[in-house]
């Protein structure tokens, strides 16, 4: 399907050589289609909808419309199947996004609450099941990148006498702790002495800024009258850019829903479609990308088989919406076939966006 609509692109995919009656027939086609995922016929499109022509009629328009690359006539099948250009057309001109019921608003609003003030990465979590549950699609998202983000304030606290815990608050909410083994017992005023010391010099920066250079910030801060200071000191001079890097939370970033639902669609019926979806689940690295290509787009986003990116993706549609925390940006959304209830979806992901970020502030 999709070489065949490769081979003949669209001068004008934008739906302006439509006409009036095309554009009936076109959402009528997609509409059974995301019912019923089985090709429309010229009469169920006109016992469906009220067109006020025939099936000839109707049957002509499809035509016309295969031609112009918005359909595809399946073999051994009377009726027709939407291309990519078609759920296109229907996202951006045709659709109307539908209402959530308060009893779905309330489910959402349910699963993020049970979250009260955890981690961020929890409430995302929390956030994908709910929209998976929802939508029967596969909820993704992409945590905020901390490259970016900025240190709030650091705290030395003593664990041992060989050992210390550094805990570094980010401005956007997140905590990071990492244990820091000492070379002497440190006493705990040298370790308040310490505290300050690298609050004045590492606090408001980023912590990409402190990896790079962190070295030359504390250098000259070394006290001459305090070994002990010294020594933590030094620790932080060799080690710094070690301890401030952490690579296990951007690894991480991407995040995924319960592939199950999809597997339950229609789409997925035949082994080899189901292989290629749990595949596509286990290409963390590819889908971190792809969705953290979308952090630098605002709003909602919606890319539709071979619009997306690889080739992985080209059966599939991504809907997402940013959130923030603070300065830093997050995607979440779904992951589902092209036969997707758009308008559906879209008031989901759109709900849930806008809670988290609510949560979030």
């Amino acid at each position: 399907m999709k070489n065949k609509l490769k081979e003949r692109p669209l001068e004008r995919p934008d739906g302006s050589e439509l006409s009036q009656r095309e554009r009936r027939v076109l959402e009528a086609v997609v509409r059974i289609y995301v019912d019923t995922a089985e090709p429309a016929g010229s009469r169920t499109v006109v016992r469906r909808f009220d067109l006020g022509v025939s099936p000839a009629t109707v049957r002509n328009t499809m035509s016309d419309l295969e031609e112009k690359g918005y359909l595809l006539h399946p073999h051994a099948s009377a009726g027709r199947v939407p291309t990519d250009l078609a759920y296109r057309i229907f996202v951006n001109q045709l659709m109307r996004p539908s209402a959530l019921t308060e009893l779905e608003k309330d489910q959402i609003a349910a699963a993020l609450g049970e979250v009260g003030s955890s981690p961020v990465e929890r409430l995302v979590r929390q956030a994908i099941q709910a929209l998976g549950v929802l939508s029967q699609e596969l909820g993704v998202a992409v945590a905020p990148r901390l490259q970016g983000a900025v240190l709030e304030r650091l705290d030395l606290v003593r664990v041992s006498s060989s050992k210390v815990l550094l805990v570094a608050q980010i401005r956007s909410g997140f905590v990071r702790t990492v244990y820091v083994d000492l070379p002497c017992e440190v006493p705990e005023d040298t370790l308040v002495t310490l505290t300050l010391l690298l609050n004045e010099r590492l606090t408001g920066l980023t912590l990409g800024e402190i990896r790079e250079t962190v070295q030359d910030r504390i250098r000259d801060a070394l006290p001459g009258d305090d070994p002990a200071a010294e020594e933590v000191l030094n620790i932080f001079m060799q080690s710094g850019p070690d301890i401030f890097d952490w690579p296990e939370i951007e690894a991480s970033s991407i995040h995924l829903g319960n592939a199950s639902v999809l597997a339950a669609q229609p789409e997925f019926n035949s082994g080899e479609r189901l292989k290629g979806l749990l595949e596509l689940t286990e290409q963390r690295e590819l889908l971190s990308s792809v969705l953290g290509e979308r952090v630098h787009s605002p709003g909602l986003q919606i890319t539709i088989g071979g619009e997306n990116p690889t080739e992985e993706l080209s059966e599939f549609t991504l809907v997402t919406a940013e959130y923030r925390l603070g300065g830093l940006k997050g995607v979440i959304g779904v992951i589902g076939p092209t036969r997707m209830p758009y308008e559906k979806v879209v008031a989901i992901v759109e709900h849930t966006s806008s809670l988290v970020n609510r949560i979030l502030k």
